[in-house]
């Protein structure tokens, strides 16, 4: 009986709490899509990929130009030169493979580095409209957190319940 009356009463307090909640939804890239500053990102990144086509280019070149000097002197070349030259145009062709395996994480990482400004500047003004709002939580449209109010993280009290160690800067934030 005491378990049912616990259970009850855990059931009409989360039910409380959840008539207390407000939230919201937001699509973070349709708002990305409307900021002139998006030109900007996309014009740096642009430019940041074509210095990688360069940069590849000039791999390509010193390789077709290392290849047309062998074969135009591999009759003149004892085996020791051959190796020596074979070596050579293996590793700028093994780098060429590599620099472009790379281009494309290096693209993305550039670009997750000038977008993150965005980013912040969207996630500042959702904190404000959140706190005018009194939203307790806004998902994403995709449906992960996009802001959750820090009086409903209940992180730090399962820690102390648990007898697990808090760290000042895990605290921070958590109430």
């Amino acid at each position: 009986m005491k378990q049912f009356q616990l259970a009850l009463l855990a059931f009409f307090v989360g039910f409380q709490l959840f008539a207390q909640s407000k939230v919201g939804t937001i699509d973070v890239d349709y708002i990305i899509s409307k900021m002139p500053e998006l030109t900007e990102v996309s014009n740096a990144v642009n430019v940041y990929r074509t210095d990688l086509e360069n940069q590849l280019q000039v791999k390509i070149t010193k390789y077709q130009s290392l290849i047309k000097v062998y074969q135009e002197n591999e009759a003149t070349y004892n085996e020791t030169d051959k190796k020596a030259k074979q070596d050579e145009i293996i590793t700028i062709e093994n780098e060429i493979k590599q620099f472009q395996q790379n281009s494309n994480s290096m693209i993305q990482i550039k670009q997750n580095e000038l977008l993150n400004p965005l980013y912040q500047k969207i996630g500042e003004a959702m904190n404000s409209v959140a706190a005018e709002g009194k939203f307790t939580q806004i998902f994403t449209i995709d449906n992960s957190i996009a802001y959750l109010d820090p009086n409903y993280d209940v992180t730090i009290n399962v820690m102390e319940l648990m007898g697990l160690p808090i760290e000042t800067e895990d605290t921070e934030g958590k109430k």
